[in-house]
């Protein structure tokens, strides 16, 4: 099995990874938002909108 971050051979300690390193990079990843599973209900698209103008709203806030 190859590590999905850089395709070398995984560790047992890290499985499905290679390192720390790449687990980290992937962590990062889903706490980023890069990785998201794609959803046609209407109500999870509100949800995300409504969420996304709290994010704004609290960045704007913590600026001043």
């Amino acid at each position: 099995m190859a590590c999905p971050i850089c395709n070398k051979a995984t560790v047992p300690d890290y499985r499905p990874f290679c390192s720390k390193r790449c687990a980290d990079v992937d962590l990062a990843r889903w706490l980023g938002g890069d990785y998201a599973v794609p959803s046609q209900d209407p109500e999870d698209v509100d949800r995300a909108l409504d969420e996304a103008a709290r994010a704004e709203a609290e960045k704007a806030r913590r600026a001043h």
